[in-house]
């Protein structure tokens, strides 16, 4: 099947692939649109079943990007990088370097960033070969902690931020005693975890790594919970924060939470699951508004700010789905199709 017909192909500006033989490195980068600035997106490594199953993954988040940008009011576009690889077995620092290489091949159309499978450490490596790889160094952080160049602390309070405005939203009421299900414990569902028990929340997790687990269980008291059954818990929130079409013909039925607020990206299996998700009455903060703390800071990394201006920008997200949810409301359409149309009007133009 050719890139063109692939049915995630959306009218993608540039999609490269990269074969760097001596470290094995095998790579796609996928920019989707440019039109509000250089695509910014992170480079994850996982092991793909295979090279079509990376494609559709970087094709989809790549697209993500565009639409989380605008949505966050940020002067970039969309692209994202795939490692096709067991980042535990297979990751090496040639590979690393071969990746830095790849990104400066497209000259700073394409920036790239920290995602799954890759560490700050791992950035700087790349950043050796590359001026466009970003979170290797910072300034700001949004609780004036020492800064690091890991986003996920930025990204994980953008997601509590959004996920206490929808449960305003759905619930009317604040956090305590609210059940939340996490899914996926890592570097951001980790930090969500921690935000949420802070502020009174009953917490269920569960993570195909169980160190995860383990330690949200010992620290704030959580239920570990076996993959298969976390979306047919009675929790009143589910927060997917692992990989995406976790919402999908399987566990749409399964649902018994009234609100869905999560880091994960892409979280729609397909995008008509958002209209069945409103007919049966549940809240779904569009998965690249509420995920966006992240990208803002990198944004803000690269700019004269202060870690008062990224904090503010970061809880802005918070009143953005409110305004998503009472749009959607009020027009009878789903949040997710309320919310792309909000951003195909920003990023349709050339800034």
């Amino acid at each position: 099947m050719s890139v063109f017909e692939h049915p995630e192909f959306d009218s993608h500006e540039h999609v490269a692939f990269y074969h760097d033989k001596p470290s094995g490195l095998k790579a796609i980068i996928a920019v989707h649109n440019t039109n509000l600035g250089p695509a910014l997106g992170g480079c994850r490594m996982w092991p793909y079943i295979d090279s079509q199953e990376a494609l559709t993954d970087v094709l989809r988040l790549s697209k993500g990007m565009t639409y989380k940008s605008a949505m966050a009011n940020l002067k970039l576009g969309g692209g994202k990088s795939v490692i096709i690889g067991d980042p535990r077995k297979q990751k090496s620092e040639d590979m690393m370097l071969a990746m830095g290489r790849f990104v400066d091949s497209l000259g700073g159309k394409y920036f790239t960033a920290e995602d799954s499978g890759i560490a700050v450490g791992d950035l700087k490596t790349m950043a050796t070969q590359s001026e466009y790889i970003t979170g290797v160094s910072a300034q700001y952080h949004y609780n004036n902690e020492t800064p690091d160049g890991n986003p996920a602390p930025s990204t994980a309070y953008g997601v509590f931020t959004g996920l206490k405005a929808s449960v305003e939203y759905a619930l009317k009421t604040d956090l305590k005693g609210v059940r939340v299900a996490i899914q996926g414990v890592g570097h951001v569902g980790y930090r969500l975890a921690k935000h949420l028990h802070e502020h009174g929340a009953e917490l269920f997790v569960t993570d195909i790594f169980p160190e995860g687990v383990e330690r949200a269980v010992q620290e704030f008291g959580a239920q570990a919970v076996a993959p298969e059954k976390l979306y047919s818990l009675d929790v009143d929130v589910i927060a997917p924060c692992a990989l995406g079409a976790s919402i999908n013909d399987e566990t749409l039925p399964e649902i018994k939470a009234k609100v869905i607020a999560g880091a994960a990206n892409n979280q729609l299996a397909k995008e008509t699951m958002g209209e069945a998700l409103r007919q049966r009455g549940i809240l779904y903060a569009p998965d690249y508004v509420i995920n966006a703390g992240g990208v803002i800071d990198i944004y803000h990394q690269r700019m004269t700010s202060s870690s008062e201006a990224l904090r503010t920008h970061i809880e802005q997200i918070g009143d953005t789905l409110k305004e998503i949810y009472q749009r959607a409301e009020s027009d009878e359409k789903a949040t997710n199709i309320v919310a792309n149309v909000i951003a195909e009007e920003r990023f349709n133009h050339k800034a």
